[in-house]
């Protein structure tokens, strides 16, 4: 039996811890409350596959039972977890996600093997030692970024990585579905956009100054059918997912699939294909009405296959040497009285906003979207720092906290030369684990804005999902505690209990095939020796 201590992320309190418990035997029933169905079903399929036992459905009050509740008097992600002693498991949720994140913590205490699909040692008996857990997260958005532009995670990656998060009680997927690099999503009346958008000829192998490519042609899509399954797959998860569609700049592999997208007037956009090397793109596109109806008719199609309150437009690192150069884009700020390039980006965003609005969504963008004037009722995605997300958040708008000196999991964990294709300043587990979401500059008031904070994976090079799980495991599950628990200030956070605790997850992590980097530094088969990365010396700015 698995101790409360071992716990990840932490919960809130925990009472009266015994040494006795509750087995979990073969004729061990299940049974909920209306409104809990999908835990039950979640229950039967993971730790009835991995304990080999068929959880039958039970009787109310009933022993050698496992119960799920609501009680609508707790917070609805709320829960508490009680274990009698050769009695039962009650789980009581605020709602049916608080239910869920208390059957997550369950399986944490049934230990490794619960993790597993099948059982590995079907003679023997699992329980659960006496106690009463209380728990409920900290924030609403507890979030990781996959992009799957750069490097195209098949559909069944994507599906993994769900659970990988419900498992650490994050409950929002930003899915980066288009860039320079790759089209990743079906859409009907635009077929070029996946038939032409969603490959590349060759791919850079390591950073851009990399002289090393892999010649193989790289591609991928998701079918809507295939949107449909992971957007339910996440529901059933309680997780929201959250799609980004990037506008106005990392678009050239939209522009390569439909040439009239881009600044036609500056560059032969006909001699464009999907674009093979990483960095800031200059191929734009154009602020033309056409372009606008385009991408209307994309986020229509968009908005019936996710349905997030929330859908991400980019806005992020949109060069304007372009539109500074096109005449139609210059009689364009003319015509709507702008006063420079960074005004047009932000009509732009302005432009989808509204539309969104009128359709019940939420805009969300990278901190560039401040540029030029903020559109109304827009969220800010605060990557470059804090300081974009305590301009939106003193300004009255909505932020999700996830700046790149503390959450860019691309970044790497440690120096040296074994850890492979090295990107940026080292972000060691410590360093996640001491970050905060919230500014001490913020009052009480702004400090509300956040709305919560999230990971970010970018996957230049990251060319297999053992890559993305190397960068991405163990910081993640530091980084859940953070977004879950009510932490400490940083400095006062105890980081030698969390590495304790994570000598317990690191075997939960073997048992769900996450292939993390060792606290020890990468295996052999991990390195990428001769593959040039990015490094860069010394703490990241405080920005």
């Amino acid at each position: 039996m698995t101790s409360d201590t071992e716990l990840i992320p932490a919960p809130t309190a925990v009472q009266g811890a015994g040494r006795c418990g509750f087995p979990f035997e073969a004729d061990t029933a299940l049974w909920g409350d209306p409104g809990t169905e999908g835990t039950q079903r979640w229950l039967r399929a993971t730790l009835g596959a991995a304990l080999g036992l068929p959880l039958p459905p039970g009787a109310e009050g009933a022993r050698n039972t496992v119960a799920l509740r609501l009680d609508s008097t707790l917070p609805a992600e709320a829960y508490r977890l009680e274990v009698v002693a050769t009695w039962g498991v009650v789980i009581t949720g605020g709602g049916p996600a608080g239910v869920f994140w208390g059957a997550q913590t369950l399986r944490q205490l049934l230990g490794p093997v619960a993790f597993r699909r099948a059982p590995v040692r079907p003679d023997m008996t699992y329980g659960v030692l006496h106690q009463t857990i209380h728990d409920a997260p900290r924030f609403g958005w507890r979030g990781l970024m996959l992009d799957v532009a750069r490097h195209f995670m098949p559909k069944e990656g994507v599906l993994r990585y769900l659970d990988l998060m419900a498992a650490h009680k994050l409950n929002v997927f930003h899915f980066h579905l288009t860039d320079d690099q790759g089209w990743r999503v079906q859409i009907k009346r635009y077929p070029k956009l996946t038939e032409i958008g969603s490959w590349r000829a060759r791919t850079k192998f390591g950073h851009r100054a990399s002289p090393l490519w892999d010649d193989k042609p790289h591609g991928g899509y998701y079918t809507q059918d295939d949107i449909r399954e992971i957007v339910a797959y996440a529901a059933e998860r309680h997780i929201t997912v959250v799609p980004e569609i990037d506008v106005p700049g990392h678009s050239q592999a939209a522009i390569a699939a439909y040439p009239e997208l881009g600044n036609t007037d500056v560059i032969d956009t006909n001699s464009l294909s999907v674009w093979d090397n990483w960095g800031i793109n200059p191929n734009v596109l154009a602020p033309t009405d056409n372009t606008l109806r385009f991408y209307e008719g994309v986020f229509e199609e968009l908005l019936e296959l996710f349905p997030s309150e929330f859908i991400h437009v980019g806005g992020d690192e949109c060069l304007k040497d372009q539109w500074k150069q096109s005449a139609t884009a210059q009689a364009r700020i003319a015509e709507l009285g702008l006063a420079d390039e960074d005004e047009l980006q932000s009509w732009f965003i302005g432009h989808f906003d509204k539309w969104l609005s009128a359709r019940g969504r939420r805009l969300v963008g990278w901190d560039e979207i401040l540029e030029g004037g903020l559109a109304e009722g827009a969220v800010v995605s605060s990557w470059r720092g804090y300081e974009g997300g305590i301009t939106a958040a003193r300004a009255g708008h909505d932020v999700v906290m996830c700046p790149e000196q503390h959450v860019y999991l691309d970044w790497r964990q440690a120096p040296g030369d074994d850890e492979p294709v090295p990107i940026a300043h080292v972000r060691t587990l410590e360093d996640v684990y001491r970050f905060e979401p919230v500014p001490e500059q913020l009052t009480e008031a702004e400090a509300r804005h956040v709305l919560g904070t999230q990971a970010n994976v970018w996957t230049e090079v990251m060319e297999d999902h053992a890559r993305v799980d190397y960068q991405t495991f163990p910081r993640l599950a530091a980084f859940a505690e953070v977004a879950w628990s009510a932490l400490p200030p940083p400095a006062e956070r105890d980081f030698a209990d969390f590495e304790r605790r994570m000598t317990a997850h690191y075997a939960r992590l073997d048992a769900l095939g996450v292939a993390y980097r060792p606290p020890t530094g990468p295996l052999p088969w991990q390195r990428r020796p001769g593959v040039l990365g990015r490094p860069k010396d010394g703490p990241p700015p405080n920005a």
